[in-house]
């Protein structure tokens, strides 16, 4: 099979590139092993989130350092063998979240993060399938009133300097907008900006069911067959899948946390670490009803409502990527959970587990391959693949056929590192 573009990865950031490069009138084949919007983009809080501007930095203050230490924390767990092994990668994600280079960090996002609730509007729309993105927002709750002050002289600052929205809640109008949250909670955060999605693995099915029904292809295969054929164009990479031999002038990778299988057998040495997260859906008690994603921000716990029940999120885990899942983070934030909102039976047998591709930098590789032409790279989206899917997808295809990208890319260059 020829093609002119075969697309590794059939998450939400290789599902959107495959669109983006389609409507520029390539041919693309979307390669997985498995179907779309099947790993990371299934096993969010189904944020487009619009909201948070600075990425998450590693902790600087002593009180955060001792409590993360300790690992008794919901937010961070490590497995005390991996830590030899993520002590550096640790090293190099501190030192680049000092104030200037946090900075730094910041102004290589915030383009993509602003664009992305208008992008996803733009595929939802071709989709046709508005149910699956509600324009709602997300709420930040507080247990105290310390974080709370916090998290409004955070929200101020954004508003000022970003352009955010938000309302404040005190504990009267939060239980006003979400009627069935506990009293442990004295107030919250609406940020208003975001939007949300009740099933964020079926909005990338339902994009990937968009490219197939537009004339692209989807094949089932192992991405790691990818060989490079020699030479410039002419069918310079093959990849094996289930149809047989695939060969295309230009190869995407897209596979997070599993993109280094590639990249490394190339001869490429990029700091990817995958942190590990946790999902359970649960039925609520009675009537009782969530409205909103809602961040629990002292427990460190996310209740988020989509189609199949409440899905409770854990924070990170660090443990070899591919090890076991572990019980733990689940059974430290259940109880937290429930005394915010009335959590009924889990409705699945066991929880979720799945990987978020990070770098130290906090940002992205997005861009062509240095040593190899026609090939590209775009994974390492930290925590916000699920929102950046479609502005990465649109900024890629640019690169690839030509146009100048809606935002500035020197920041995403694979050879930053």
């Amino acid at each position: 099979m020829r093609t002119d573009v075969i697309v590794l990865g059939a998450g939400i950031i290789g599902v959107s590139i495959a669109l983006h490069l389609q409507r520029r009138g390539r041919d693309v084949v979307l390669v997985d092993r498995r179907g779309a919007g099947e790993e990371a983009s299934y096993g969010n809080a189904g944020l487009m989130e619009r909201a948070t501007i600075e990425p998450y930095a590693f902790p600087r203050d002593l009180g955060s350092l001792i409590k993360y230490g300790l690992n008794r924390s919901t937010e961070v767990r490590y497995d005390i063998g991996f830590l030899p092994r993520i002590a550096p990668w640790l090293a190099r994600y501190w030192w680049h979240s000092a104030p200037s280079r946090h900075a730094e960090a910041t102004r290589a996002m915030r383009p993509l993060i602003e664009r992305c609730v208008e992008e996803h509007a733009d595929l939802v729309a071709e989709a046709g399938v508005a149910p699956l993105m509600r324009k709602q927002g997300w709420i930040k709750a507080a247990r105290n009133q310390a974080t709370l002050d916090a998290e409004v002289a955070e929200a101020e600052r954004f508003a000022r300097d970003y352009g955010i929205t938000y309302d404040l809640l005190d504990r009267a109008a939060l239980r006003e907008r979400e009627p069935h949250l506990s009293d442990r909670l004295v107030g919250a955060i609406h940020l208003r900006d975001p939007n949300t999605s009740p099933d964020p693995g079926g909005l990338t099915k339902a994009y990937a069911d968009l490219f197939v029904r537009k004339g692209g292809r989807f094949a089932s295969g192992d991405a790691r067959s990818l060989k490079a054929q020699g030479g410039n164009g002419a069918g310079a990479w093959r990849v094996a899948t289930e149809d047989g031999d695939i060969t295309a002038d230009h190869a995407v990778v897209a596979m997070g946390a599993w993109s280094n299988d590639i990249y490394e057998t190339l001869g490429y040495r990029m700091p990817l670490a995958a942190k590990r997260g946790y999902h359970l859906h649960y039925a609520a008690q009675g009537n009782a009803v969530l409205n909103h994603p809602v961040l629990d921000v002292d427990a460190g716990v996310v209740l988020a409502p989509m189609n199949r029940g409440v899905r409770m999120t854990t924070g990170i885990e660090f443990a070899p990527r591919d090890a076991p899942k572990s019980p733990i983070q689940i059974a430290r934030c259940e109880p937290l959970a429930k005394e915010i909102f009335p959590l009924g039976q889990p409705l699945e047998p066991e929880p979720w587990m799945g990987l978020r591709p990070c770098f130290p930098d906090m940002r992205p590789v997005i861009g062509e391959a240095p040593r190899h032409p026609g090939l590209w790279f775009a994974f390492g989206h930290n925590h916000h693949g699920f929102s950046l899917g479609p502005i990465t997808g649109r900024i890629l295809a640019e690169m690839m056929t030509g146009e100048t990208p809606a935002v500035e890319t020197g920041w995403f260059r694979a050879d930053r590192f």
